[in-house]
């Protein structure tokens, strides 16, 4: 939603967001009629070498124009961001490194805040982690998950965003990272108990609504784990409204808790893999009433199934499509068939 980065702007001295991340009472209206708030998740937005390669002679154009007004029309658009921004030689798998064109691109195309606490956020060490914030900063695009700062960390997780007179909270963390830390910042926000009950705390005092995103789980199971669960239920009972996973690169199932929606993960939004169960993605949309003077009221939450098609498939470059896309739109039927019977398998787990 670009009102809210134009509201957000208008509070950023020049030091970066690390240093100004607050939200002083003049710039604090509440809901004066009954109002919608609604909120656009996707999964994994990946750079792998050929989607990099792609974009060089495609442009970024394709990756979300199916979607491109969904993502637009939400009050606050999410994606994750599994790559740091760690400059030339761009790499892909296992070790990334992609373009600040790409982040650039994705909050141009309408994603509002940017995930960033996944597995392969280190892939280039705190150096490529630095940068990384560096550059999302010079861009002007808002990030959680990561800081590089105790200051920063304690504005950036969670991230307190002001939407039509709420605070909403983003709390994102990862269970790990595939290359360690060499210092204490700066720092990836991690999935442990202890290290999460601060932020839940500051989540529960500055918020009205607290949303949560893990980078958890195991790759390509399509059922959540023991170990998801039980975090998920400790999350819910620190205050979380609603959970949207990711890291298995495939769609998981959803669970109700205690009146609280679940995603444990939406798989891939952009990406490269190859298994047709890893093409099959998730979008999650949220929807909150507000009424004056009372808790928001959440509507039923929609899951829409996407398909991340291939160069030629559907576009010249990739491209995540819905899965009721008319075959019209195909290139080939067999790729079409294929997407179609994917999701009946899905449909049947």
């Amino acid at each position: 939603m670009r009102r809210l980065l134009v509201i957000l702007l208008l509070m950023i001295p020049l030091q970066g967001f690390s240093q100004w991340i607050h939200f002083p009472g003049e710039y604090w209206t509440c809901p004066t009629r009954t109002d919608t708030l609604t909120f656009y998740v996707v999964g994994d937005v990946l750079a792998h070498g050929r989607v990099v390669q792609s974009a060089s002679i495609y442009g970024y154009a394709d990756f979300f124009k199916h979607v491109e007004g969904n993502i637009r029309k939400a009050d606050v658009a999410v994606c994750n961001l599994e790559f740091p921004l760690a400059g030339k030689p761009y790499t892909g798998y296992p070790v990334f490194s992609g373009p600040e064109s790409y982040a650039e691109y994705l909050s141009d195309v309408g994603f509002d805040v940017l995930l960033t606490a996944n597995n392969h956020m280190l892939d280039k060490g705190s150096p490529g982690l630095t940068r990384t914030i560096g550059k999302l900063e010079d861009l002007s695009i808002l990030y959680t998950g990561v800081a590089d700062s105790e200051k920063a960390d304690s504005l950036l997780n969670p991230l307190i965003l002001p939407v039509k007179g709420l605070r909403v909270a983003l709390v994102n963390f990862t269970y790990g990272t595939n290359l360690g830390a060499t210092a204490r910042w700066p720092k990836v926000q991690r999935m442990n108990r202890e290290a999460l009950a601060p932020v839940m705390a500051r989540a529960r005092a500055k918020a009205d609504l607290i949303l949560v995103f893990p980078h958890w789980g195991i790759e390509y199971e399509s059922r959540h784990s023991a170990q998801q669960e039980d975090l998920a239920r400790w999350l819910i009972s620190e205050g979380a409204d609603a959970i949207i996973g990711s890291h298995p690169h495939v769609v998981q199932d959803m669970q109700w808790i205690d009146g609280v929606p679940v995603y444990y993960s939406l798989g891939n939004a952009l990406s490269n893999q190859n298994d047709h169960i890893a093409r099959l993605e998730g979008a999650v949309t949220l929807r909150y009433v507000l009424r004056f003077g009372e808790a928001p009221e959440m509507l039923p939450p929609r899951l829409d199934l996407l398909w991340c098609t291939k160069p030629g498939m559907v576009e010249d470059s990739y491209a995540a499509v819905p899965v009721d896309l008319p075959a019209s739109f195909w290139r080939d039927p067999a790729d079409y068939e294929t997407m179609q019977a994917t999701c009946r398998q899905y449909g049947g787990q």
